[in-house]
């Protein structure tokens, strides 16, 4: 049986993963998965049953009795926790740094490791995470992982939220992607490195149209027979 193409981001916190797969899905008409998103919906799950982010046996229950869904759509994808629409609430603060720190678990991550290779298996996806050329889909047709500097990203996010809107301090940003990056890059279970056979982009001095065309031309290039549609 054949599958239709696999691409994978990778990278850091801040990085522009999101931006550059949902930029790739909408141009070449496959499906953004954003695997990130469902560690989230977990970590609301945790918050909202007031479960210790560090008690791996009780996450592991917890896990047992929670289901996670993303459901595609054009403007990117629904998260479902439980049946619940939680797409909005998952971006809070407390929730993106409890995702950090419920990944940290193999437990966690064996299950939704299942989950994300159940949704892309059909192949015709883009999908983003820290792990996915490494662990979800060692045998994706593009393995891109995208990199900047710790200055670069927090700069980013920073802009990303207006400015300077309240609980948006710019230190406060940086500070927190340098914990979070200690977290991915040294944990026991699937730390984050870039797959050996991936292509390495540092986007600290590049622009974003400039980061899109490279990676366009990269799947242009590694996926065979596909093209943007005549719409794109």
């Amino acid at each position: 049986m054949t599958r239709g193409p696999i691409i994978a981001i990778d990278g850091p916190a801040g990085a522009g993963k999101s931006t550059v797969a949902r930029h790739l899905a909408q141009h070449f008409g496959l499906l953004n998965l954003e695997s990130g998103a469902m560690y989230r919906a977990f970590a609301l799950k945790a918050i909202l049953n007031d479960q210790d982010f560090d008690d791996a046996a009780a996450l592991e229950r917890l896990a047992a009795e929670t289901s996670v869904t993303l459901r595609p759509e054009r403007g990117g994808n629904r998260v479902l926790l439980d049946g619940s629409d939680v797409t909005e609430r998952i971006r809070d603060a407390d929730v993106t740094q409890g995702a950090s720190r419920v990944s940290v678990h193999p437990a966690i991550r064996a299950w939704l490791v299942g989950l994300q290779r159940e949704l892309g298996r059909a192949g015709g996806v883009v999908m983003e995470g820290r792990d996915i050329g490494t662990v979800v889909f060692p045998d994706a047709d593009l393995k891109v992982f995208l990199d900047a500097s710790p200055e670069a990203r927090s700069q980013r996010r920073y802009e990303q939220n207006g400015g300077d809107p309240a609980g948006s301090d710019q230190r406060a940003i940086s500070k927190e992607l340098r914990e979070r990056d200690e977290r991915d890059r040294n944990r026991a279970d699937s730390p984050l490195r870039p797959a050996p056979d991936a292509v390495v982009i540092d986007s600290t001095a590049m622009p974003l149209d400039e980061v899109l065309a490279r990676i366009e031309e990269l799947v242009r290039t590694h996926c065979a027979n596909l093209r943007a549609p005549e719409h794109a």
